[in-house]
């Protein structure tokens, strides 16, 4: 996502859009874009292209960028900074703390491969679950019919993280709502380990402040800056040199934890 750097503060107070009209706007786009991609992309993919997963990936990453796209038109105060280092990241397990809904979007913008755990209920919707099951997402449980959409997915993830694709996970399982880090899941660091590959640390600052937890409004006129940084990564290593699952969460939330979140403001934006 490559966005221009914005004006003065009070050049864009002056071109904030109502939140009220931006959250309109883009909650058309969603339901209504998201349609179009359906009918006239994903539905196509499906029949003719070999590679579903790929595609369905591809185009996830295609209706974000054009998501985020009208997030900085129409919310000019709320500035990014996105690190190469995170841009660049391949064939890897990323754990992130977990701030707003608008976290997995972020990523999903930054990736043309992209997995990641999903709200087994979300698997049930219409539509929904079916563009979930067909970009190759995880259920956060195995239980029931889970249980095999998670087996296929496991036994497929070596090669998929092999040929440059990315893991993402919040292992908080959940959105803070004060902005400090809470207890993290090890399920993560188990993949890490079975599929030998490394686990990269990200960390989100000021994505609450676009979209807050429990309203779907999004807030427009507040001066902010998102930032995304790798804070840490814990190599890959084989046979017995391998850190436990335990160990590996021990030091996620070490590099998260010595990251103070004004330390990572940034002096200029992309």
């Amino acid at each position: 996502m490559a966005f221009t750097k914005p004006e003065t503060a009070t050049e864009n107070q002056k071109k904030c859009v109502p939140a009220g009209l931006a959250t309109c706007l883009l909650w058309c786009y969603f339901i209504g874009i998201g349609l179009f991609f359906c009918v006239f992309f994903y539905l196509p993919a499906t029949l003719i292209h070999r590679k579903r997963e790929q595609a369905f990936q591809r185009l996830n990453n295609l209706f974000f960028r054009g998501f985020f796209f009208l997030v900085h038109l129409l919310f000019p105060m709320h500035r990014w900074e996105i690190s190469p280092d995170v841009t660049t990241i391949r064939s890897s397990i990323i754990v992130c703390n977990h701030l707003s809904y608008l976290d997995p979007l972020i990523f999903i913008a930054l990736f043309r491969r992209q997995k990641t755990i999903v709200k087994s209920k979300f698997f049930t919707l219409p539509v929904f679950g079916w563009l979930l099951q067909g970009s190759g997402y995880l259920p956060a449980t195995t239980e029931g019919r889970f249980s095999r959409i998670m087996i296929m997915q496991m036994e497929k993830m070596a090669d998929y993280l092999d040929q440059g694709g990315n893991l993402f996970i919040f292992p908080e399982g959940t959105r803070s709502r004060t902005g400090r880090l809470t207890s993290l899941n090890r399920g993560a660091f188990k993949i890490a380990r079975l599929c030998k590959a490394p686990v990269v640390v990200v960390r989100i600052a000021n994505s609450n402040k676009l979209f807050t937890p429990g309203t779907f409004r999004f807030n427009t006129a507040n001066t902010n800056t998102i930032t995304m940084h790798v804070v840490g990564t814990i190599p890959s290593d084989t046979g017995h040199a391998a850190p436990s699952p335990a160990k590996m969460e021990e030091m996620a939330r070490q590099y998260l934890h010595d990251v103070d979140p004004a330390a990572t403001s940034p002096t200029s934006t992309n």
